[in-house]
């Protein structure tokens, strides 16, 4: 028996035992299990950001671009609808609808709210509205500093934002969370903040919502999509509803106010749509910056994030009045040319380089253009010159010491280059043998093949870059007449060299870039480089001054309508496919250009820019006195071509004479070999001299004058000219009028044949 018992004693022992070890294993396997998921959870919430550091709370701003006065407003960029602002900016109806649905106890607990947690269990587990138990604090912690782990549903989230959370709360009070989180939180239709909600929907500020709008803003970050008053109203207004309860339950509204409030409909009074690219005035310029702006390794320092997140304030050169002006110019060119054609415009200050107006086509919205940028080439491409090109030419003759009087060779055609390129003046017109000055007026495209032909063609590609062409120039001889394609932009900025007096400055957009904080972080630099000689700079402006001023320029009579100096050249590329004036005054450079935009597109040969130039000019300078260009000394020519070119010809007043013997060779002009009623092709046969007395000979095919010779050359070439830039008549379908400057006779000419001759 006492054996027995002993057996019993070591059994209960045994068992005594092994319950204290099951029991002490169990603790210990529990403390290993809290202990390594605090390591676990402290693995998790290692590497959290630094408050202290993080700009997680630095909001999203938009930038906003202004013209050059400061206030007219051109451009809002941004990614989302922000703006923020301060506690007192905010409607307490807000604040305690915030509190009242999102975290009761936002006040009480310390970043993380375990009741709260736990009553969301239990009113999910039970069937009630669905609760996420997060508290503002951790949703604010989701939506900034984690927001790029917000949709991860795992426990290690959700750790790092408890932690994320309790911390904030020791860093910032409780005001400042709340006013954190009205300015972040999703109020939907891409609006970022309760300010820029208010005013989304309701076009007022935070602070001036009422109760019934105040509720039913509150109410829709639970789901944004879905509870957007604009697309689901009937759903943001159960919503509102019961934020409403909500407010009542917690004691921070009156039944009578609940009731009037949940009484109200939604009462939406949406914002206009702002424009889905952010621009809202002079799109062709403003797209043009904004591009800019984001160009690769520009020289404003500005990134993607920079100008739709940094809030900068951009201001342009832009001129609205000028602007205006060039737009109603276009408008009229627009009217007086077939609908398929555009027009385009740059103009800009020589003192500075800054882009005063730019008009890039018609219609920027227009689904056939593209967004294509005619004054700038953005979307496209340049566009051949012309002889709007012959400026760089001309300058870079002068450059080189060769006298604008010297005589050059005008006759057409000739032929270029191994393979014989045929060249032709206009109409293949034959100046003959004149100064290069007067070759400029006229815009002989033989007379300056032959000029480039001796300067080399890369000296005058050259100079058109140092001068302020950026595009690629291929250095051949057909490039004086333009045959590189450029845009306005480089034209006017070019030109605008010759009008400083021979100082280039960079084409400037950009003035001026404010940061979120107020400081300058880009202003625009001087880049002012002396590029031609003054005196080389007013020789060329003087002779460029001939196409307006001679009775022989091309752009002849369409200078400002209040009498300013001007200088320029106008061009014409191929098959009459591009139209250019590019042109200046002391104070203004503007280069115009006319075409088609699908293409280099032949148009009708009787189109040019000099009404399009001169009707801007002359508004862009109503108004303004009349000022002289410098007077300047001339250049040093010194180059053996003038002597070559003088043994070859002799000198311009040689000419003259030799023409005036040529005309005494004729006697009495009424006995002159007729050319009434006969073709271009007859005329010639009628008299092969190089002067066809008392006639004026027709392009059969283009109904414009092809030709025109006589012994008073000078008056005839005043009639047809003039004519041809539309100042003393219009076309009348068969005919065209020619006013004689000498006695007042017209001459009615068809457009086939002369049919009277008169002088």
């Amino acid at each position: 028996m006492k054996n027995r018992r002993k057996q019993r004693q070591s059994r209960t022992h045994a068992l005594a035992w092994m319950l204290l070890f099951a029991l002490l294993a169990a603790g210990f396997a529990a403390w290993a299990g809290v202990v390594g998921m605090l390591r676990l959870v402290d693995g998790w919430t290692q590497d959290v950001p630094d408050l202290q550091s993080t700009d997680a709370f630095s909001y999203a701003q938009e930038s906003v671009m202004y013209a050059a006065d400061g206030t007219t407003l051109l451009a809002r960029f941004q990614l989302e609808k922000r703006d923020p602002v301060t506690r007192d900016q905010i409607s307490d109806y807000v604040v305690w609808g915030t509190v009242d649905t999102e975290d009761i106890r936002f006040y009480e607990h310390n970043g993380a709210d375990l009741v709260g947690i736990a009553r969301a269990v239990v009113n999910n587990l039970t069937g009630g509205a669905i609760e996420g138990g997060s508290t503002i604090t951790q949703q604010l912690v989701r939506n900034t500093i984690l927001s790029q782990e917000a949709n991860d549903i795992t426990f290690e989230r959700k750790a790092r934002e408890i932690e994320l959370a309790v911390e904030m709360e020791k860093t910032y009070s409780k005001d400042e969370i709340l006013q954190m989180y009205l300015n972040t939180i999703n109020y939907g239709d891409g609006c970022y903040g309760i300010q820029a909600a208010a005013q989304n929907y309701f076009q007022v500020s935070a602070l001036d919502l009422t109760l019934a709008q105040a509720a039913a803003l509150v109410g829709i970050p639970q789901s944004p999509e879905y509870l957007n008053p604009k697309t689901h109203p009937e759903d943001c207004l159960e919503r509102r509803n019961l934020v409403l309860d909500r407010m009542l339950q917690a004691g921070h509204i009156s039944q009578e106010e609940h009731d009037a409030a949940a009484a109200e409909p939604l009462g939406l009074n949406p914002a206009p749509d702002a424009p889905a690219d952010g621009i809202y005035a002079y799109p062709y310029f403003t797209s043009y910056v904004r591009d800019e702006l984001l160009r690769e390794d520009n020289p404003y320092g500005c990134s993607y994030a920079d100008l739709f997140e940094g809030g900068l304030t951009i201001y342009t050169t832009l001129d609205p009045a000028l602007q205006a002006e060039a737009e109603a110019a276009r408008d009229a060119q627009l009217a007086r040319m077939a609908p398929e054609l555009d027009a385009a415009l740059v103009a800009i200050d020589p003192g500075n380089g800054h882009v005063r107006a730019m008009v890039g086509g018609k219609d920027y919205t227009a689904a056939e253009s593209g967004q294509v940028n005619l004054a700038t080439g953005s979307g496209g491409s340049g566009r051949q010159a012309g002889s709007s090109f012959k400026a760089f030419t001309l300058a870079a003759a002068i450059k080189a010491g060769i006298d604008p009087a010297t005589l050059i060779d005008c006759t057409s055609p000739m032929t270029v280059g191994a393979e014989n390129t045929r060249i032709e003046n206009f109409g293949n017109a034959n100046y003959g043998i004149r100064s290069i000055q007067r070759a400029t007026a006229v815009s002989s495209n033989t007379g300056y093949v032959r000029l480039i032909q001796e300067l080399g063609p890369q000296t005058v590609a050259d100079l058109a870059h140092e001068m302020g062409i950026t595009s690629d120039l291929d250095a051949v001889p057909t490039l004086t007449l333009g045959s590189s394609a450029v845009t306005p932009l480089e034209m006017a900025s070019a030109y605008a060299t010759l009008a400083s007096g021979g100082v280039r400055h960079d084409a400037v957009v950009v003035t001026r870039i404010v940061n979120s904080t107020g400081e300058t972080v880009y202003e625009a630099p001087d880049t002012s480089a002396r590029v031609l000689d003054e005196r080389v700079a007013g020789a060329v402006t003087q002779v460029l001054r001939t196409v307006f001023e001679s009775s022989e320029g091309t752009a002849y009579g369409s200078g400002p309508w209040n009498g300013q100096p001007v200088a320029g050249k106008t061009g014409t590329s191929d098959n009459f496919a591009d139209h250019w004036l590019v042109g200046y005054s002391p104070t203004l450079s503007c280069a115009t250009w006319i075409g088609n935009p699908a293409g280099s597109i032949s148009t009708a040969s009787w189109l040019n820019c000099n009404a399009f130039w001169q009707d801007f000019m002359s508004r862009a300078l109503a108004g303004t006195p009349v000022q002289p260009f410098p007077s300047t000394e001339k250049p040093d020519y010194r180059n053996d071509f003038n002597q070559r070119q003088k043994a070859r010809y002799g000198t311009e007043r040689q000419q003259a004479e030799r023409a005036e013997e040529a005309e005494r060779d004729y006697g009495d002009p009424s006995t002159a070999p007729s050319a009434v009623g006969q073709t271009l092709e007859q005329a010639a046969q009628t008299n092969r001299r190089e002067v066809i007395p008392h006639a004026v000979l027709f392009d059969q095919a283009n109904n414009l004058p092809n030709a025109f010779a006589t012994t008073r050359r000078r008056e005839l070439v005043f009639l047809v000219r003039c004519h041809r830039v539309g100042l003393l008549g219009h076309h009348i379908d068969s005919a065209w009028l020619l006013a004689s400057a000498r006695d007042g006779s017209v001459d009615l000419i068809d457009n086939r044949r002369l049919v009277t001759q008169r002088i």
